[in-house]
C-alpha cells in the first residue's frame, strides 16, 4: 500500500455515536440518524483488523498514532481493546513504534481498565468542565444522574496507575462566568494537561442555542487563566490553547487543525468504514468513501479532502486576512465561521470578538517567552519576572494582601518573600 504523503490523525469511531451519557450540548449523539438501518453500532472484526491494518501501511513517520473516540469508546468493552493491541502488534514494522489515544467521559473506567491503559500506555482524553456545579450542568447520563463524582474518581485512578491523562473542559455559558475558581479546581486536582473547547452549537435559525459560550466571555475566560498561568505555573502546567498561540512566538507552526491555515489533516472513520473530512463534518455532503471499498492510503489523498482543507484559507474575509492576529488565528475552525464581518461579508469565525482581545492580549507575553528561550534557551525566569513587576507596580499591597500576583496566597507567602 502507498503511504499518505503527509502525517494524519484518524478519530476512530467503532462504536459510532453511542453514548451512555446525554450531554445536553454533544453534537456527535444526532450521527447515528446517518445509519437508520444500523442494528449494531460496533465496528466488526474483520473491519477493525483490516483498517488497522491499512492504518499502519498508510502512516508515513516512524511513530503511528491511532485515536478511538466514540460516543464512549469504553462501552465496546476491554477485550475489544485488547484485540486492538493484538492486532496492532500484529501489522507493526519492527522499525515503528505505536501510540494509542482515547476520548472518554470516564464514567467506565474500573482498576482493570486503568491497568490495561497503563500497561498498553494508552493516553486519555478525559472530559471535565470543572467543579460539580459547573459540571453536572449538563453532563448527564442517560438515566437523568449526574456524573461528576464519576469522573473524578476515574480521573485519580488514571493518576495512580500512572496513565497519561489530558482533561478537556468544554467552556459553555455557566462554567465561562468563573475562570478563577475552573482553573483552580484543575490546579488542586493536580491536572498537568488541560485544553478549553469552546461549545458553539448552532440553533438552525441563524443564531446559537442558549448553552453557547458567549465570544468575548471566551476570550476573557482565556485571558484571565492565562495571568494566572503565565505567573505561577509556567512548565507546571501544560495548557493547550496557550501553547497552541505560544508556537509562532518560538518559529514553529501550529500543530492544532484550528489554528493551522489549512485543514483536512484529520479524519474520521466510523463503525462501519466510512470515511469523512473532518470529526465536525459527518455528513453527506463530507462523506469521500469508505476504507473496505478503498484503501486508506487512496481516502487521504482524494482531491476533495485537499480542497476542504484549503477552503479554510481561501474563504477568509478580508476582514481576517488584514487582522494583526492572523497568525495565531487562521479564522479558526471552519464550523464556526457563520456570522458576518463589520462590513457585512461572510465567513466569520462566531468567536472572533473574543479570540481577537485573547491573542492580542497573550501576544506580548508570548513573544517575551519567544525572546527568552532564543536568547537562553530556558524561559524559567519569565514568571519571577513578571510577579517583580506585578509587585512593584503595586507597592500598596500589605503582608495579609492576596497577592498581586494572581497566585491566590497572601502577599506574605507569595512574592513578599521573593524580594
Amino acid at each position: 500500500m502507498t503511504k499518505a504523503s503527509r502525517e494524519f490523525q484518524v478519530m476512530v469511531k467503532p462504536i459510532a455515536a453511542v453514548c451512555n451519557l446525554d450531554c445536553t450540548y454533544c453534537y456527535y449523539l444526532e450521527k447515528k440518524d446517518l445509519y437508520p438501518k444500523a442494528k449494531l453500532f460496533r465496528m466488526p472484526d474483520d473491519l477493525l483488523e483490516s483498517y488497522i491494518s491499512q492504518h499502519i501501511d498508510a502512516s508515513p513517520g516512524e511513530t503511528i498514532s491511532f485515536s478511538w473516540h466514540g460516543g464512549e469508546a469504553t462501552l465496546l468493552g476491554l477485550d475489544y481493546f485488547r484485540r486492538i493491541v493484538e492486532l496492532q502488534r500484529k501489522y507493526m514494522p519492527a522499525e515503528k513504534s505505536i501510540r494509542n489515544g482515547m476520548q472518554t467521559n470516564g464514567t467506565m473506567l474500573d482498576e482493570e481498565w486503568c491497568l490495561f491503559l497503563a500497561k498498553e500506555r494508552f493516553a486519555i482524553g478525559l472530559s471535565i468542565d470543572g467543579p460539580r456545579e459547573l459540571h453536572d450542568c449538563y453532563r448527564y447520563a442517560k438515566n437523568g444522574k449526574t456524573t461528576h463524582r464519576q469522573v473524578i474518581q476515574a480521573y485519580r485512578m488514571l493518576r495512580r496507575y500512572g496513565v497519561q491523562t489530558d482533561v478537556l473542559c468544554v467552556v459553555h455559558n455557566i462554567n465561562v462566568r468563573q475562570p478563577g475558581i475552573v482553573y483552580r479546581f484543575f490546579k488542586d486536582l493536580g491536572v498537568e494537561y488541560l485544553q478549553f473547547l469552546p461549545l458553539i452549537v448552532r440553533d438552525g435559525k441563524g443564531g446559537v442555542t442558549p448553552e453557547t459560550v458567549p465570544a468575548e466571555a471566551y476570550g476573557k475566560f482565556l485571558s484571565t487563566i492565562f495571568h494566572e498561568w503565565i505567573r505561577n505555573d509556567i512548565g507546571r502546567i501544560v495548557v493547550q490553547n496557550f501553547d497552541e498561540a505560544a508556537r509562532p512566538f518560538f518559529g514553529q507552526e501550529h500543530t492544532l487543525c484550528i489554528w493551522r491555515e489549512t485543514c483536512g489533516d484529520v479524519v474520521v472513520v466510523e463503525h462501519n468504514g466510512d470515511f469523512y473530512s473532518c470529526d465536525h463534518f459527518v455528513n453527506r455532503e463530507h462523506h469521500l468513501g469508505n476504507v473496505r471499498e478503498t484503501p486508506l492510503s487512496e481516502l487521504l489523498e482524494k482531491p476533495a479532502l485537499r480542497a476542504f482543507g484549503n477552503n479554510k484559507r481561501d474563504t477568509l474575509p478580508k476582514y481576517c486576512r488584514d487582522c494583526e492576529v492572523l497568525s495565531l488565528c487562521n479564522g479558526g475552525c471552519p464550523k464556526d465561521r457563520f456570522v458576518k464581518t463589520p462590513d457585512g461579508e461572510a465567513g466569520l469565525n462566531y468567536l472572533c470578538a473574543g479570540l481577537k482581545k485573547y491573542f492580542s492580549y497573550t501576544a506580548p507575553f508570548l513573544r517575551r517567552m519567544g525572546e527568552m528561550w532564543r536568547a537562553q534557551g530556558s524561559i524559567d525566569g519569565l514568571m519571577t519576572e513578571l510577579k517583580k513587576g506585578d509587585v512593584e507596580s503595586q507597592p500598596q499591597a500589605g503582608r495579609n494582601d492576596v497577592c498581586p500576583c494572581g497566585s491566590g496566597k497572601k502577599y506574605k507567602k507569595c512574592c513578599l518573600q521573593k524580594t
